[in-house]
């Protein structure tokens, strides 16, 4: 039976990356992907990177807003990691860090942007909060309903149909074996150490295992008999016709789902975490080989926020809108690192993995080969370990 160092599950942006930077460092390494490169989450979403704390850590309390905020650390990293991506991989990401704005439109939400600023700086988070007049002076496109702005001079996009792809070319050539369209159904701890992965056609041993498959990475766990509270979520994105460069930056909207981008090519990018609709399986439970069916209110709402804030977004056409699936974690936070009761085996998933996926790839490259972790103790997986205390 083959033998490697490590087994990667997933063949997304983590996946890839943690493969190429395991490989680049001369570990022997087999990534398994059930259908192809890139045909999860982290092909099916905006490209957004986005350094600020979402929207979706605010609207719930001032409780999650201030954990959420644990991991601007992780956010100041990637910042880093995405300034060097290209050259590091030679590839044109069409990667643009022009700035980011999450704008306002109310007073309470004004407030919540000062909040969430004063959060952010505490954590050397560089963003500063400015009225609507010095929002529109950086922005001209902004609407006068923006009041305020808490502005980013780091943030921006990449084009993520190009940069797993990149990421699997580059663990390729530094010697790391892709494996597709092979789905895992058994992961089980050897009796002298490490796992035996196990699929359609193939088996080997890993002396560890990273699992990094987004929505089936809570599926996947159960195979080595563990929990890991990671749920399908569906979500819409929306394209419109290419026009001529007026957006530079990423815009977000603290008080309403919006994100928003113009791609390289010349289409905005409209999303924002409005929901879709998991297909479901007979008797209970989500389908997830099946496409996310897109609910109406969710498309009108997506492009009424977005003709809020930027009014020149009225006279385009929409060309494109699809569904995507994505995981996130009952805290909302990722979940990434090593299992405490199961050593060598790790978890990448959880939300942020294609703002944040570069920077988990070389932090779990790093430690899987000894090095330090402690990058990762605010989203590991030993915050839930109580889960798994009647597994055995």
């Amino acid at each position: 039976m083959k033998r490697v160092d490590v087994a990667i599950v997933g063949g997304g942006l983590v996946g890839c990356a943690t493969a190429w930077r395991l490989s680049t460092a001369g570990a022997s390494v087999e990534l398994i992907e059930a259908a192809d490169i890139n045909a999860g989450a982290s092909g099916q979403n905006a490209g957004s990177l986005h350094f600020q704390i979402e929207r979706r850590f605010l609207e719930n309390g001032d409780a999650l807003a201030e954990q959420a905020s644990s991991i601007v650390a992780l956010s100041r990293i990637a910042v880093e990691d995405w300034r060097g991506l290209e050259t590091a991989l030679n590839a044109d990401l069409h990667v643009s860090m022009a700035g980011g704005l999450m704008v306002a439109e109310t007073a309470d939400h004004v407030a919540l942007l000062e909040r969430k600023a004063t959060r952010e700086q505490r954590e050397g988070l560089k963003v500063r909060t400015i009225d609507g007049d010095a929002a529109r002076a950086i922005a001209p496109y902004l609407s006068a309903s923006v009041l305020a702005a808490n502005h980013s001079a780091d943030e921006g996009h990449a084009d993520p149909r190009t940069v797993t792809p990149a990421l699997a070319a580059a663990a390729r050539a530094a010697g790391a074996t892709i494996r597709t369209h092979s789905a895992v159904h058994a992961i089980g701890r050897r009796a002298g150490g490490g796992f035996t992965i196990a699929g359609n056609g193939f088996s080997l041993h890993a002396d560890q295992v990273l699992i990094a498959a987004g929505a089936w990475t809570a599926a996947l766990c159960t195979l080595a008999n563990l929990h890991m509270p990671l749920y399908p979520v569906a979500l819409l994105m929306n394209a419109t016709e290419r026009t001529a460069p007026m957006v530079p930056h990423l815009v977000q909207h603290v008080g309403r789902r919006l994100s928003l981008k113009q791609t390289h090519a010349g289409n905005l990018l409209i999303g924002g975490g409005w929901p879709s609709r998991l297909a479901q399986l007979p008797g209970g439970g989500f389908d997830l080989s099946r496409r996310a069916t897109m609910i109406p209110d969710s498309l009108s709402g997506n492009l009424r926020a977005a003709i809020d804030v930027v009014p020149a977004i009225s006279r385009l056409n929409l060309i494109r809108s699809w569904t995507g699936v994505t995981a996130i974690s009952a805290d909302q936070l990722p979940i990434v690192g090593q299992v405490p009761r199961m050593p060598g085996l790790w978890i990448a998933a959880g939300g942020s993995a294609f703002t944040l996926g570069p920077t988990f790839a070389r932090l779990v490259a790093s430690a899987m080969a000894g090095g330090p972790s402690e990058a990762l103790d605010i989203v590991s997986p030993a915050r839930f370990e109580h889960l798994n205390g009647f597994m055995g």
